[in-house]
Protein backbone atom coordinates (compact mmCIF):
# COMPACT_ATOMS: atom_id res chain seq x y z
CA UNK A 1 0.00 0.00 0.00
CA UNK A 2 2.74 2.78 0.77
CA UNK A 3 3.73 4.64 -2.67
CA UNK A 4 0.35 3.81 -4.10
CA UNK A 5 -1.71 6.87 -5.35
CA UNK A 6 -5.15 6.97 -4.32
CA UNK A 7 -7.99 10.41 -5.21
CA UNK A 8 -10.20 11.20 -2.34
CA UNK A 9 -13.03 12.69 -4.04
CA UNK A 10 -16.01 14.21 -2.63
CA UNK A 11 -19.77 12.37 -2.21
CA UNK A 12 -23.42 12.92 -1.79
CA UNK A 13 -22.48 13.06 1.63
CA UNK A 14 -19.68 15.40 1.88
CA UNK A 15 -19.86 18.46 0.10
CA UNK A 16 -16.18 19.19 0.51
CA UNK A 17 -13.66 17.57 -1.79
CA UNK A 18 -11.44 15.56 0.32
CA UNK A 19 -7.42 15.74 -0.96
CA UNK A 20 -5.35 13.44 -3.13
CA UNK A 21 -3.67 11.37 -0.64
CA UNK A 22 -0.93 8.83 -0.63
CA UNK A 23 -2.96 5.04 0.81
CA UNK A 24 -4.90 3.27 -1.26
CA UNK A 25 -8.38 1.85 -0.26
CA UNK A 26 -7.72 -2.10 0.82
CA UNK A 27 -9.91 -3.07 -1.91
CA UNK A 28 -9.53 -0.63 -4.79
CA UNK A 29 -6.94 2.01 -5.90
CA UNK A 30 -9.66 4.82 -5.01
CA UNK A 31 -11.43 5.83 -2.50
CA UNK A 32 -14.26 8.03 -1.88
CA UNK A 33 -15.81 10.19 0.92
CA UNK A 34 -18.51 7.73 1.51
CA UNK A 35 -15.98 4.67 1.54
CA UNK A 36 -13.94 7.05 4.07
CA UNK A 37 -16.89 7.29 6.13
CA UNK A 38 -17.96 3.28 6.46
CA UNK A 39 -14.40 2.93 7.43
CA UNK A 40 -14.41 5.04 9.89
CA UNK A 41 -17.84 3.66 11.23
CA UNK A 42 -15.67 0.42 11.07
CA UNK A 43 -13.12 1.26 12.83
CA UNK A 44 -15.20 2.59 15.66
CA UNK A 45 -17.16 -0.62 15.55
CA UNK A 46 -13.83 -2.92 15.75
CA UNK A 47 -12.60 0.07 18.17
CA UNK A 48 -15.69 -1.19 20.74
CA UNK A 49 -15.39 -4.81 20.23
CA UNK A 50 -11.44 -4.20 21.21
CA UNK A 51 -12.50 -2.49 24.42
CA UNK A 52 -15.01 -5.44 25.30
CA UNK A 53 -11.98 -7.77 25.16
CA UNK A 54 -10.11 -5.81 27.14
CA UNK A 55 -9.40 -7.03 31.13
CA UNK A 56 -12.24 -6.00 34.29
CA UNK A 57 -9.26 -4.54 35.89
CA UNK A 58 -8.45 -1.00 37.06
CA UNK A 59 -5.97 -0.15 34.09
CA UNK A 60 -8.27 -1.85 31.79
CA UNK A 61 -11.55 -0.47 32.64
CA UNK A 62 -9.39 3.20 32.07
CA UNK A 63 -7.72 2.31 28.98
CA UNK A 64 -11.23 1.02 27.93
CA UNK A 65 -12.94 4.25 28.57
CA UNK A 66 -10.49 6.53 26.81
CA UNK A 67 -10.26 4.19 23.99
CA UNK A 68 -13.83 4.03 23.75
CA UNK A 69 -14.02 8.01 23.79
CA UNK A 70 -11.42 8.86 21.07
CA UNK A 71 -11.87 5.45 18.58
CA UNK A 72 -15.89 6.19 18.46
CA UNK A 73 -15.38 9.93 17.29
CA UNK A 74 -12.93 9.31 15.17
CA UNK A 75 -16.45 8.27 12.81
CA UNK A 76 -18.54 10.82 14.52
CA UNK A 77 -16.20 14.03 13.85
CA UNK A 78 -15.65 12.25 10.25
CA UNK A 79 -19.37 12.89 9.30
CA UNK A 80 -19.70 16.06 11.41
CA UNK A 81 -16.53 17.38 8.53
CA UNK A 82 -18.48 16.19 5.69
CA UNK A 83 -21.20 18.36 6.92
CA UNK A 84 -19.00 20.90 7.80
CA UNK A 85 -21.21 24.75 7.06
CA UNK A 86 -17.83 26.08 5.73
CA UNK A 87 -14.15 25.02 4.11
CA UNK A 88 -12.71 26.30 7.49
CA UNK A 89 -15.04 24.00 9.06
CA UNK A 90 -14.16 20.84 7.18
CA UNK A 91 -10.80 21.73 7.85
CA UNK A 92 -11.00 22.25 11.24
CA UNK A 93 -12.97 19.01 11.64
CA UNK A 94 -10.34 17.03 9.95
CA UNK A 95 -7.78 18.41 12.27
CA UNK A 96 -10.06 16.81 15.45
CA UNK A 97 -10.61 13.32 13.64
CA UNK A 98 -6.57 13.42 12.71
CA UNK A 99 -6.00 13.88 17.00
CA UNK A 100 -8.75 11.27 17.76
CA UNK A 101 -7.06 8.37 15.25
CA UNK A 102 -3.79 9.65 16.72
CA UNK A 103 -4.71 9.06 20.56
CA UNK A 104 -6.51 6.11 19.50
CA UNK A 105 -3.58 4.57 18.03
CA UNK A 106 -1.68 5.77 21.45
CA UNK A 107 -4.01 4.20 23.66
CA UNK A 108 -3.78 0.97 21.66
CA UNK A 109 0.27 1.50 22.32
CA UNK A 110 -0.53 1.40 25.72
CA UNK A 111 -2.67 -1.44 25.80
CA UNK A 112 0.42 -3.62 23.93
CA UNK A 113 3.18 -2.43 26.10
CA UNK A 114 1.11 -2.83 29.72
CA UNK A 115 0.10 -6.48 28.18
CA UNK A 116 -3.78 -6.16 28.40
CA UNK A 117 -3.88 -7.75 25.25
CA UNK A 118 -1.27 -9.30 22.52
CA UNK A 119 0.25 -7.71 19.89
CA UNK A 120 -1.14 -9.64 17.42
CA UNK A 121 -4.85 -8.81 18.75
CA UNK A 122 -4.38 -4.59 18.29
CA UNK A 123 -1.48 -4.51 15.79
CA UNK A 124 -4.01 -4.47 12.66
CA UNK A 125 -6.58 -2.02 14.54
CA UNK A 126 -3.12 -0.10 15.73
CA UNK A 127 -2.39 -0.25 11.95
CA UNK A 128 -5.79 1.04 11.15
CA UNK A 129 -5.69 3.97 13.55
CA UNK A 130 -2.36 5.25 12.18
CA UNK A 131 -3.85 5.24 8.16
CA UNK A 132 -6.64 7.17 9.20
CA UNK A 133 -4.54 9.82 11.03
CA UNK A 134 -2.14 10.19 7.95
CA UNK A 135 -5.38 10.19 5.59
CA UNK A 136 -6.82 12.85 7.57
CA UNK A 137 -3.52 15.21 8.24
CA UNK A 138 -2.76 14.65 4.36
CA UNK A 139 -6.72 16.18 3.67
CA UNK A 140 -6.16 18.24 5.78
CA UNK A 141 -3.32 19.91 5.01
CA UNK A 142 -4.37 19.65 1.22
CA UNK A 143 -7.88 21.51 2.05
CA UNK A 144 -5.82 23.89 3.84
CA UNK A 145 -4.14 24.67 0.62
CA UNK A 146 -6.84 25.08 -1.72
CA UNK A 147 -8.12 27.20 0.77
CA UNK A 148 -5.48 29.39 0.92
CA UNK A 149 -5.14 29.91 -2.61
CA UNK A 150 -8.83 30.24 -2.67
CA UNK A 151 -8.49 33.12 -0.31
CA UNK A 152 -5.32 34.72 -2.07
CA UNK A 153 -7.17 34.67 -5.69
CA UNK A 154 -10.05 36.26 -3.86
CA UNK A 155 -7.72 39.32 -2.30
CA UNK A 156 -5.85 39.77 -5.49
CA UNK A 157 -9.20 40.06 -7.72
CA UNK A 158 -10.28 42.51 -4.62
CA UNK A 159 -6.86 44.45 -4.96
CA UNK A 160 -7.34 44.73 -9.04
CA UNK A 161 -10.94 46.27 -8.44
CA UNK A 162 -9.98 48.53 -6.05
CA UNK A 163 -7.03 50.08 -8.11
CA UNK A 164 -9.35 50.46 -10.86
CA UNK A 165 -11.55 52.43 -8.61
CA UNK A 166 -9.01 54.20 -7.13
CA UNK A 167 -6.60 54.25 -9.72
Amino acid sequence: MPGAKARLSGSSHCQFSIAECQLASRVRGTMNADDLRDRTKQFAIRVLKLVAALPNTLSGRTVAGQLARSGTSVGSNYRAACRGRSKAEFISKLGIVEEEADESAFWMEVIIEVGLLKKQAVDPLLNEANELAKIMASSRISASATLKRSLNRQLAIGNRKSQMTYG
